[in-house]
């Protein structure tokens, strides 16, 4: 119990830089004296760590201190590796170079049994490039310009801090702050026209939650479709917004955003969807089927 607490307790100080004594004590949930004693049993195994007193005191390790070797279970080195294997995802990413090295330290043969390649058919160039374009803009915190395509047919230029790419709903997004609307969006990747990189940093960013916040300002929206339609109502929806009726139809609500995709998407069906609500809706359709 104690050599597993002592280790969790060095990945945490790896991780964080720093804790405190009670912080320590609440999160393994045992006592202040009891980490202080484990504090000391890392020091006397050689680990570089110490305690400072103050305002900004606390248990630190060196920060050059970096553990000689990787102490992990046989399963965890396989699911390091797994992950590697499924991070292909543009061309500039050289991860079986470090897959290589990683299965020749822990001894173990990696198959090659997946590939993830998110890019469109016929030209993964420019997707690729965007994507290892804002992932480094991601991590060196550096703003960037854009020419996006967004709804009602506006293409205009917007310079973002960006946060995070994200992968949902089988399409990358960035979410990011904009410094035109000085608020947090969400951009498609597909959508980008144009993308530069530019020089001026930003600090750590503070997002109001996860991609997930931004569908609750999106509308609900009920759809009916026909039993015959099931293999593409799968493809496009979550099954936890699928109810399937006695007839065998199938009764959609999720909330979805307003906007001229939203018009496509439902004309995309023909006459194999009907819509329950919002009313609005079902009359903009019609008009816009005629």
């Amino acid at each position: 119990m104690q050599e597993s607490r002592l280790f969790k307790i060095l990945y945490h100080l790896l991780d964080k830089g720093q804790a405190t004594a009670p912080e320590l004590a609440e999160r393994f949930e045992v006592s202040v004296r009891t980490i202080y004693r484990d504090i000391d049993a890392l020091s006397g195994a050689g680990i570089p760590v110490y305690t400072e007193a103050g305002r900004n005191g606390g248990i630190h390790l060196l920060n050059d201190f970096v553990l000689d070797k990787a102490v992990l279970s046989e399963a965890e080195k396989q699911e390091i590796l797994a992950a590697l294997q499924s991070i292909h995802i543009t061309r500039n990413m050289d991860g079986s170079r470090t897959l290589q090295k990683l299965s020749a330290l822990f001894q173990l043969h990696s198959e090659n049994w997946l590939e993830v390649d998110f890019s469109r058919w016929g030209n993964p160039g420019y997707d690729n490039e965007t994507f290892e374009l804002l992932k480094s803009a991601v991590i060196r915190h550096r703003s960037v310009k854009l020419r996006y395509a967004g709804s009602y047919e506006e293409i205009r230029e917007r310079t973002v801090q960006p946060y995070k790419l994200v992968y949902k709903a089988k399409a990358w997004y960035l979410q990011a702050f904009c410094t035109e609307k000085q608020d947090w969006r969400i951009f498609k990747l597909n959508r980008i026209l144009e993308l530069e990189a530019l020089e001026e940093g930003f600090s750590q960013l503070n997002p109001p939650g996860p991609i997930e916040t931004f569908e609750g300002e999106y509308p609900k929206v009920t759809l009916r479709f026909p039993k015959e339609m099931s293999y593409r109502v799968y493809d496009e929806f979550d099954k936890a917004q699928i109810q399937r009726q006695e007839n065998g139809d199938l009764v959609v609500s999720a909330n979805m955003p307003e906007d001229p995709w939203l018009i496509g998407f439902l004309l995309s069906f023909g006459t194999r969807v009907d819509i329950l609500s919002p009313a609005h809706l079902k009359e903009e359709i019609s008009e816009q089927a005629k």
